[in-house]
């Protein structure tokens, strides 16, 4: 069964529009999840409105969407009056504006969306988008009503189809300063950087998706099955927790022996950096490992 579109409406590059929907990259449907039940009966519960003064539980069509103007003043707002708010993003991705992917930082992206042609008669229309933007190797910017807010987007040709990337807005997003501003500039050995380059070479990979496991997700499946069957839930030994390195050099030199390195490539890899960064005569030697 086609995924269902989360969203139907129009790409548009100047004069040039097409239909096109969207659907969600990521899928949860085969994840465990649980049901709340009632202990004493094994029946799953359901949860329902109630009046926070009364205590009363709300019968169909009771509730109403509401905004709070003042402390405990609220403003009514009909189902219908919201779906009926529509402004030009609420239907159509205008292409108003085009950057290098590249640019944009991680922290404004946010969720991925498949774009494909609605219909067959945008196919021809959406492929020339497409086409040129790859080609200029650029990809656009765009605005869309998406969940009942509007979200800036950037969209990139992927394949036969394109990829949608919603952003989130800048003033939502704690800049790196916030977080990083008291970290302390550390001027580091080139002799222990060396080793720690070696250790990522020697772990250097090529990305494949299909390798990654959930093991928290395994493990919760083991527990499902033990249970099932009548059995204990197995009891697993908690993961050692890394202690803090004392010598640091001397625990990069042991992480490069056990991933399958040796002291003679450290040594190989470490004489540049000492030449490099030979001491002059009287001056106090390095404490070594």
């Amino acid at each position: 069964m086609a995924p269902r579109p989360a969203w139907k409406g129009y790409l548009k590059l100047s004069l040039v529009t097409c239909a096109v929907e969207l659907t969600n990259v990521v899928t949860h449907t085969e994840k465990v999840s649980f049901r709340v039940l009632n202990r004493k009966t094994g029946n799953t519960v359901k949860r329902i409105y109630v009046d926070s003064e009364t205590g009363k539980p709300l019968g169909d069509g009771d509730e109403i969407k509401g905004y709070e103007v003042s402390d405990g003043d609220f403003v009514h707002i009909e189902e219908d009056e919201i779906e009926a708010v529509q402004i030009e993003s609420s239907h159509t991705m205008a292409l108003d504006g085009f950057v290098d992917k590249a640019s944009i930082q991680q922290i404004y992206l946010d969720t991925p969306y498949y774009v494909a042609p609605a219909d067959k008669v945008s196919e021809e229309a959406f492929a020339v988008i497409r086409d040129a933007m790859a080609g200029k190797k650029m990809a656009g910017l765009a605005r869309i009503v998406l969940y009942s807010r509007e979200r800036p987007v950037v969209i990139e040709p992927l394949g036969k189809g394109m990829v949608l990337t919603t952003l989130r807005y800048d003033n939502t997003v704690r800049q790196p300063d916030t977080v990083f501003g008291d970290i302390k500039a550390v001027k580091t050995d080139q002799e222990m950087t060396d080793l720690a380059e070696l250790i990522i070479d020697k772990k250097k990979a090529t990305f494949d998706p299909s390798k990654f496991d959930d093991k928290y997700e395994d493990a919760l499946l083991e527990l499902i099955r033990a249970k099932k069957a009548g059995k204990k839930a197995p009891t697993a030994k908690a993961a050692p927790k890394p202690s803090n390195v004392v010598n640091l050099f001397d625990a990069l030199k042991k992480s490069l022996s056990s991933d399958g390195g040796s002291t003679k490539a450290s040594s190989a890899k470490a004489k540049p950096a000492a030449k490099r960064a030979k001491p002059k005569a009287g001056a106090p030697k390095r404490k070594s490992a």
